[in-house]
C-alpha cells in the first residue's frame, strides 16, 4: 500500500490522529469538529492559558460551550499542547492563525510563518497539511510550499498540501463548521484529493476547486462582495442623510424585490477579522501584477471614514440640546462588532470611543458579551444597564444591537439616542430623541 493509500485508509476508518494548528474562534471548532467526529485531534497553540483551559474541559470560545468540549476532553478524543514535537505525530494538520495587516496595509504573514516552521521541522512523512487561514492569493504555494520542502521532500509525494478557507460566522447558531460547505484546493491533484476525503469525514459537503490559487481567491471574493456592497449602502446612508431620507427604509423597501436585489445595510463602520482586512489582501496582491483595484479602494474609505461619520452625528445632536461633547456623558451601547458576540476585533465602536475620549466625553459603555475595555489611556469596566444608567446620559450611542437590550426601554429613559444599527426600528411614542444614521 503506497503512502497516500495508507493516509487515505487511517482518515476513513478514522484512526488518523489530526491537527489544529491555533485554537482561536476558527481552531478550536474546527478541532471540536473533528473529534466528534471520531478523531483523537490534538490542538496546538503558543498560549499556554488556553492550552490549559482547554485540556480542564473550559472554552474560550462562544460558539463552543463546555458541555460539549468537555465530553470529548474527557474520552480523550481532544487534547491541547504547546509542544510543537507533537506534530510528528500527527497524520494531518490543519494551520488556523490569524493573518493581520500591517500598518502599511500589507499583508503581516508572521503566524503563518512561524506556523509553517514549526510544521516543516517536526512532521512526518505523507501527512497532510492544510493552511484555511484567510491570505492573498498564492500564499499556499509561494510560503507554504517553499518552507515545507527545503528538507528536501516533494509535494504530492512525501506530503500533500491544500489550502481550504475557514467559513467560521461567529455567533451563528443556524451555520456551523459542519454543515457549511467546506471549499478545497490542493497543490497537486493527489492533495486534492486526500484533503477532499479528509474534510468529508467532519464536514456536510465538500467543494473541490482546481488549486490552492482559487481556494485563495474564493474567499476574498466572498468578503470583498460584501465589504463592497457595505461600502456602497454606507455611501448610501451619506446621501440620505443630506437629502432627508431614511435609508433603512429604502433599504427594507428594494428587499421586497424577489430577484436581482440583496440587501446590505449601513452601520458605523466594519469589524471583526475578515471584511475590515481580507480585501486588502487582495488589493495588496492584485498591485504586484500592476492592477489597481479601484472598487476594493474606494469602499475601503468609505467604510473606514463612517466612526468619524457617528461622532459627528453625535457632537450634532448634542449641539442641538445645546451640549458640546467636551464633558458630556456619554454611553455606548453594545462594544463588539457584531451582535450578540464578545469579539471586539476591530470594532468600529472603538474607533467611535477614542474620537469621543479624545473630543472630552464622558464615557461609559455596556456589553454583556465584553466585561472590560481599553480606550486609549482609559481603563473602563462594562456598567449596569439600568434606567438610571440611561437617563443620566447626554447621549446614549446604540453601537451594537445586541438582542438583549430592551429597546423600547431605554428609548423612553434617553434623553438622545444615536441609533447606528436601526435597532430602534419597531419603537413606539415619541421618537423625536432618536437620531438614526
Amino acid at each position: 500500500m503506497s503512502a497516500l493509500e495508507t493516509l487515505e485508509q487511517r482518515i476513513k476508518d478514522k484512526s488518523a490522529h489530526l491537527g489544529v494548528v491555533g485554537m482561536g474562534y476558527v481552531g478550536l471548532p474546527l478541532g471540536v469538529a473533528m473529534a466528534s467526529a471520531g478523531f483523537r485531534t490534538t490542538c496546538i497553540d503558543v498560549d499556554p492559558r488556553r492550552v490549559e483551559r482547554v485540556n480542564r474541559g473550559e472554552s474560550h470560545i462562544q460558539d463552543i460551550t463546555n458541555e460539549v468540549l468537555a465530553p470529548l476532553v474527557k474520552s480523550g478524543l481532544l487534547d491541547a499542547s504547546t509542544d510543537p514535537a507533537i506534530i510528528a505525530e500527527l497524520d494531518a494538520v490543519s494551520i488556523c492563525v490569524p493573518t493581520p495587516l500591517r500598518k502599511t496595509k500589507e499583508p503581516d504573514m508572521t503566524f503563518i510563518d512561524k506556523a509553517v516552521d514549526m510544521i516543516a521541522r517536526n512532521m512526518k512523512s505523507g501527512s497532510l497539511i492544510v493552511l484555511e487561514s484567510t491570505t492573498y492569493p498564492g500564499t499556499t504555494e509561494e510560503v507554504a510550499l517553499h518552507r515545507l520542502e527545503q528538507g528536501g521532500w516533494k509535494v504530492g509525494k512525501d506530503f500533500y498540501l491544500a489550502f481550504s478557507p475557514e467559513r467560521i460566522d461567529p455567533g451563528n447558531k443556524t451555520y456551523t463548521v459542519v454543515n457549511t460547505p467546506k471549499i478545497v484546493g490542493g497543490i497537486t491533484d493527489r492533495c486534492t484529493e486526500v484533503a477532499t476525503i479528509y474534510y468529508e469525514q467532519f464536514i456536510d459537503r465538500v467543494v473541490r476547486v482546481s488549486s490552492a490559487r482559487t481556494a485563495e481567491m474564493v474567499k476574498l471574493l466572498e468578503n470583498t462582495f460584501r465589504a463592497v456592497n457595505i461600502g456602497l449602502v454606507n455611501e448610501l446612508a451619506l446621501m440620505c442623510d443630506r437629502m432627508d431620507i431614511d435609508v433603512w427604509e429604502i433599504v427594507d423597501a428594494a428587499a421586497t424585490k424577489p430577484f436581482g436585489f440583496m440587501p446590505f445595510y449601513p452601520g458605523p463602520g466594519l469589524g471583526g477579522h475578515c471584511l475590515p482586512v481580507d480585501p486588502h489582501y487582495l488589493s495588496w496582491k492584485a498591485k504586484t501584477y500592476e492592477f489597481y483595484a479601484r472598487f476594493i479602494e474606494l469602499a475601503s474609505e468609505i467604510n473606514s471614514s463612517m466612526p468619524e461619520y457617528v461622532f459627528q452625528k453625535i457632537s450634532k445632536g448634542l449641539n442641538q440640546q445645546k451640549k458640546c461633547i467636551n464633558g458630556s456623558k456619554i454611553l455606548v451601547l453594545g462594544v463588539s462588532y457584531k451582535r450578540d458576540v464578545g469579539d471586539i476585533r476591530e470594532s468600529p465602536a472603538l474607533d467611535v470611543m477614542e474620537l469621543l475620549r479624545r473630543a472630552g466625553a464622558d464615557l461609559s459603555y455596556h456589553d454583556p458579551y465584553v466585561d472590560q475595555l481599553a480606550i486609549g489611556s482609559l481603563q473602563l469596566s462594562s456598567c449596569s444597564l439600568d434606567s438610571r444608567a440611561v437617563s443620566s446620559a447626554d447621549c446614549v450611542a446604540i453601537m451594537t444591537d445586541h438582542t438583549s437590550f430592551d429597546m423600547s426601554s431605554i428609548a423612553a429613559g434617553a434623553t438622545l439616542i444615536i441609533d447606528t444599527r436601526n435597532a430602534t426600528k419597531n419603537v413606539g411614542g415619541d421618537r423625536g430623541h432618536i437620531v438614526k444614521l
